[in-house]
C-alpha cells in the first residue's frame, strides 16, 4: 500500500467521521451556530491530520531506515571517493563568484515570473488598477534586470 493510498484513506475517514459528526448536531437539536462552528473546528481538525502525518511520516521513515540500514564503517568508506583514485589535494575548490551571483538572479526571475500566473488568471476580476501594479511590478523587476546587466552580472565567462 503506498503512501498516498493511506493518506487518502486517512482523509476518507476524517471526512466521514466529520459527516457523522455534522449530522448527530443537526439530528438532535443543534442549532445553526452549533453546526457551523462544527464545520469550521472539522476543517481544522482536517489541517491538523495532515499536519501530523506531515510530520510523522518522514520521522518514522527516517527512524526505519536507521535501524534498518547495513552498518559496516570502515577506514575506506570514509574517505574521498575521486574516481577510484587516491584524493592527492583538499576537495574544496574555490570557485567564481560570477557562477552563483548568475544563478541567485535565475533563482529570482524564476520566481518572479510565478508571481504572474495567478495575476493572468484573474486579470478579468482583478481589473485595471491591478493592470497598473502588475506593470510597476514588472517595471522593478526590469530595473532590476538592466541594472545586473550594466554591472556585467550577467556576463558568462
Amino acid at each position: 500500500m503506498s503512501t498516498l493510498q493511506v493518506l487518502l484513506g486517512i482523509m476518507d475517514t476524517v471526512t466521514n467521521l466529520n459527516n457523522l459528526i455534522v449530522y448527530k448536531i443537526q439530528r438532535f437539536g443543534g442549532g445553526c451556530m452549533d453546526n457551523l462552528l462544527n464545520q469550521y473546528m472539522n476543517n481544522y481538525l482536517i489541517v491538523f491530520v495532515f499536519l501530523c502525518l506531515g510530520i510523522l511520516l518522514p520521522i518514522v521513515a527516517l527512524t526505519a531506515g536507521r535501524f534498518l540500514r547495513p552498518s559496516a564503517p570502515s577506514q575506506a568508506k570514509q574517505t574521498t571517493y575521486e574516481s577510484g583514485l587516491e584524493p592527492f589535494h583538499d576537495s574544496r575548490v574555490q570557485f567564481n563568484v560570477r557562477y552563483y551571483m548568475f544563478a541567485i538572479l535565475f533563482v529570482i526571475f524564476d520566481v518572479e515570473t510565478v508571481f504572474l500566473y495567478p495575476w493572468a488568471v484573474a486579470y478579468e476580476k482583478l481589473g485595471f488598477f491591478a493592470l497598473i501594479e502588475m506593470l510597476i511590478f514588472v517595471v522593478m523587476l526590469l530595473i532590476g534586470l538592466i541594472y545586473a546587466w550594466k554591472k556585467k552580472v550577467l556576463k558568462w565567462i
